[in-house]
């Protein structure tokens, strides 16, 4: 499904040479011209006011964080909606749907894309992974998905599908997987991204923030910041937890 008026467009460049890094699938997710979004949900969001006020441009990896209901997994799944992909997750042309839950943000988005760039994509959403691993059972790719753990199938069909060269986009993956399966994902999205893939990432993991090359932003209130690694709240809470938990505690009685 592209935007409501299914009009995204490629922006030229300049002339490349075969030595230039290649275009990216999405350079700018805007505010549609002829759709403007009204004053409801998701645009009472700040992070969400600002991308339709000021654009957001992409570059090669994009991480984004915040706390519960900042608007990473509406802009995401906006994202996925813009770029053609089933906003219920799945590779371009994946059919599978549930009940729909997305926010209507897609209808008043406009995407720049890169010119030549690769228009495939894969999309994966925690909260729709289980109606995905029957839909690929039962079109018989991957195997018997539901018989293994859901951190194993999780990193399976990410490994299976890494071939795909396009967008990635994740949604808080980190809730499929252990701590050694974050690292796995680490691994095997940095293999995707070697391959001149385009990674948009959500997260609560400070494990999966650490995604080297990555620009990474902050949700909040404020609306949507660059932060670097070390400033991130994520990051800075979870170290203040490991170094003393006593602290984070209620006293017990």
């Amino acid at each position: 499904m592209d935007g409501l008026f299914g009009d995204d467009f490629d922006e030229p460049g300049p002339p490349r040479t075969p030595f230039d890094t290649p275009a990216l699938p999405v350079r700018e997710l805007r505010e549609h011209p002829l759709a403007p979004a009204d004053a409801a949900w998701p645009a009472t969001l700040a992070p969400i006011r600002q991308v339709l006020r000021d654009g957001l441009a992409l570059g090669p990896i994009t991480v984004l964080t915040g706390d519960n209901g900042a608007g990473k997994s509406t802009l995401v799944e906006a994202l996925a909606g813009a770029f053609g992909l089933n906003p219920e997750g799945g590779g371009t042309g994946a059919m599978h749907a549930t009940r729909r839950t997305e926010s209507p943000l897609v209808e008043h988005l406009q995407l720049v894309r890169g010119a030549g760039a690769p228009r495939s994509g894969f999309f994966l959403r925690a909260e729709t992974m289980h109606s995905l691993f029957t839909y690929y059972e039962e079109i018989g790719v991957g195997g018997m998905m539901h018989e293994r753990s859901h951190g194993e199938s999780f990193l399976a069909l990410v490994e299976e599908r890494s071939r795909i060269r396009g967008l990635w986009l994740l949604d808080e993956p980190e809730s499929a997987l252990s701590l050694s399966g974050c690292l796995a994902l680490l691994d095997l999205l940095q293999g995707i991204a070697d391959t001149g893939s385009q990674i948009v990432l959500s997260t609560h993991s400070p494990v999966l923030a650490a995604l080297p090359d990555a620009d990474l932003y902050e949700l909040g209130e404020w609306g949507l910041r660059r932060a670097d690694y070390d400033d991130l709240d994520l990051v800075r809470t979870w170290r203040s937890f490991l170094e003393a938990p006593e602290r984070f505690l209620r006293p017990p009685g």
